[in-house]
């Protein structure tokens, strides 16, 4: 069954309608010709032990172990073996440790022998705790416990599992043998600790590489963000003739997904078909999720309804395809994928329906996100910390901020994601004293604030220009946790002092910062000059933007509207022309409104939508009344040499401008309108709206690319500054 064959039906969901750099793969896998149609851990070897029937426990059942161990009149080192065994491969690692001391507490001849010592050590490793396991090393050397490679290995892993690098690599040495797996611990344990170049190295001198041995250093380098260095080593597996086993397969897709290299991805799921391994589960998911993240969902929704017949008990194929749609910007047909999840009867779970949720807030659906958040609860799941950040996230990025504050009051776990959810959604909507309120509350509850959380503060303080607060918080945030600026907290502070029009400390700051070289803070510096008129320093962010060959489209017309409104028109001319040389093409603005689950899009001078005649009349009408209420057209915007009144056509047909009327005209008078927009909203359309929200006695709510803009009786929540 192809996606695109799918129909809305009766749901839990009313479906939305719409009207209107990575290294180059291309020598690297020479080895992998063919192409499709159109582990991270080490396990150590398990040895078996001869056991009675009787005794004979398997899988993680410990209180058979337990009740046999009991039952029997003479423990037996084999008995406590398998009890302690059962502990290790149930996870019950606190009942394991407690049996072994019982059994050096028995005494009576019986004696730990090298499986009961393993399986010790395995607990201890699951436990995570390096103190008793290395109480227990030293119980071995005290009495001259014959070390064998199992017994060896089960020491390193408890080691490295532990975070002991210093001791990893001790007991490595005193190794008097080694096998592939100790080579394997020791180099995991040498990327865990960030290692990097003594991982490879290491890796490099090991005499015996088996298929376990590429995979472990291909995913720790790519766990250490280093995708390049795992591509090499990928290429050097291919070379060799190691064959890929589906450990390698899921790791290999997992790299070229995370390179976006759709021509890597397709070499190796050209090996799967050879290898006729694409039915194994983790591989069939690795492919999906390797086609999601380099864009291609049709040959991700192909994998899928290929195995469809298998998914049906597998939810992770379906929240991938969920989640892959989201990430590629597609957040009606992850809705639609949802909805059939749904009439399935396939099990949803947080995941899913934290990405359902994410879907309704990156595209603006209030109502689908009411419905998801509905559904959360029909089906009977808690709404957990990370599922109530999400639902947070959604009503504040449509523009409902009471709603996103009774979800955070309801919720009674608040982890350190949903008060920075929380924190950021005020910060969006300009509500910044209720933003530092609220980080002092965190912070007065013994929660600690994490990087995110930081950005989302001084993003506050940027919105209300509170240069002072903005100034303490960048300099707790290094003093008191421990914090490194990032190139976002950096921005925040340049945006910062050049809202509050510092635009010398601003300029100043990315000096003393070193941080010239980062494109985004000269964008934030020319915005502000935008703002404030500020010719010269415009001058020298845009030059910076030019010499470091990051002058986008927004930088080029941000640059040229200011010349227009000095009325430079031969500069305009000339930076319009240089824009046409470097193919710099300007991203047409949209504005959209939902109405009734329907997805309402308008560009300026739209005349597409089927009620243009009426919107356009209206439009007129509600001009001709702002005029009478005191609203000016600002002509000088206009970034053309032309008569005053055809710049105040060009104005007047902005697609903001025309989403409102459509949305006055098309619901109950005093209805709150929301309108979205894919870039910041124009001056004259801010000044416009203020009128609009006075003259028809509405409260219009504009999310543009920046923040949102409450309006209300000619006033903006932003204060004429964004």
């Amino acid at each position: 069954m192809r996606y695109a064959a799918w129909k809305p039906a009766a749901a839990l969901l009313s479906p939305p309608t719409l009207s209107c750099s990575s290294p180059s793969s291309a020598p690297l896998l020479q080895p992998l010709r063919a192409t499709p149609p159109q582990g991270g851990s080490v396990p150590i070897p398990r040895q078996r032990v001869s056991l009675p029937s009787s005794c004979v426990v398997r899988g993680h059942h410990f209180h058979d172990a337990r009740r046999v161990l009991d039952e029997t009149p003479q423990r037996t080192a084999s008995a406590w073996t398998a009890a302690i065994a059962a502990c290790a491969r149930g996870g019950r690692n606190r009942d394991g440790m407690g049996a072994f001391a019982e059994m050096l507490a028995q005494g009576g001849g019986v004696a730990p022998n090298k499986f009961v010592l393993a399986a010790v050590l395995r607990c201890c490793a699951g436990l995570g705790d390096v103190e008793p396991g290395r109480r227990i090393h030293g119980w071995m050397l005290r009495n001259e416990v014959r070390m064998d490679g199992v017994l060896c290995n089960a020491l390193l892993d408890m080691y490295a599992k532990c975070g002991d690098y210093v001791r990893t690599k001790r007991a490595f040495t005193a190794m008097a043998e080694t096998d592939a797996v100790s080579w394997n611990i020791v180099i995991g344990a040498c990327l865990q600790n960030g290692d990097i170049l003594g991982s490879m190295r290491l890796f490099d001198e090991s005499p015996m590489r088996d298929a376990s041995s590429w995979n472990t250093i291909i995913s720790g380098l790519m766990r250490n963000s280093c995708p390049a260095k795992a591509l090499d080593r990928l290429y050097h597996m291919a070379r060799a003739g190691v064959a890929f086993n589906h450990y390698t397969y899921s790791t290999a897709l997992a790299l070229a997904g995370m390179l976006s290299s759709l021509r890597l991805g397709r070499q190796l799921h050209g090996r799967v078909l050879t290898a006729a391994t694409e039915t194994d589960t983790f591989v069939r998911s690795s492919l999906m999720d390797m086609y999601c993240k380099c864009g291609a969902m049709e040959s991700a929704a192909l994998i899928f309804d290929r195995c469809s017949h298998l998914t049906g008990d597998v939810n992770f194929a379906w929240s991938t395809m969920v989640a892959g749609y989201i990430q590629n910007g597609r957040e009606e047909e992850a809705l639609e994928f949802f909805r059939l999840m749904l009439r399935q009867g396939v099990a949803v779970d947080r995941f899913t329906l934290t990405s359902a949720v994410a879907a309704c807030a990156n595209a603006g659906m209030v109502e689908q996100g009411r419905q998801v958040h509905g559904c959360v609860e029909k089906l009977g799941h808690s709404i957990d910390a990370p599922l109530a950040s999400a639902i947070v996230d959604m009503y504040a990025k449509c523009g409902n901020l009471d709603d996103a504050c009774r979800i955070f009051n309801r919720a009674r776990t608040k982890n350190v994601a949903l008060w920075t959810s929380m924190l950021c959604s005020y910060a969006s909507h300009g509500k910044s004293r209720m933003a530092i309120q609220l980080f002092n509350t965190m912070t007065a509850e013994k929660i600690t604030p994490n990087e995110v959380t930081l950005v989302g503060v001084l993003s506050a303080c940027s919105h209300g220009r509170l240069v002072t607060e903005g100034d303490h918080f960048f300099k707790l945030m290094q003093e008191e946790y421990g914090i490194v600026p990032s190139i976002e907290h950096y921005n925040c502070m340049v945006d910062l002092y050049g809202r509050a029009g510092l635009l010398d400390k601003a300029n100043n700051f990315i000096m003393e910062n070193k941080i010239k070289h980062e494109p985004i803070v000269w964008k934030t510096l020319l915005s502000a000059c935008r703002v404030h008129k500020d010719m010269e320093h415009a001058k020298l962010a845009s030059g910076n933007l030019i010499q470091l060959e990051q002058c986008d489209a927004g930088s080029y017309v941000m640059m040229s509207n200011m010349y227009a409104t000095h009325s430079k028109w031969l500069d305009t001319l000339k930076l319009r022309s240089s824009m046409r040389e470097k193919r710099v093409w300007k991203q047409p603005g949209r504005s959209w409104i939902h109405l009734k689950n329907i997805v309402h899009t308008f560009v300026a001078g739209d005349i597409a939508h089927p009620r243009s005649t009426e919107i356009y009349a209206y439009l007129e009408k509600l001009m001709e009344r702002l005029k009478e209420l005191g609203y000016t057209s600002r002509t000088d915007l206009v970034a053309h040499d032309v008569e005053e009144e055809q710049r105040e056509t060009a104005l007047k047909f902005h697609s903001e401008k025309l989403a409102i009327a459509f949305g006055i005209i098309s619901t109950p008078s005093g209805t709150p309108l929301r309108i979205f927009k894919n870039l910041r909203v124009c001056v004259d359309c801010h000044e416009a709206i203020k009128y609009i929200s006075r003259a028809t006695d509405r409260e219009i709510v504009v999310r543009d690319l920046y923040r949102f803009h409450h309006f209300k009786d000619a006033k903006c929540s932003c204060e004429d500054f964004w």
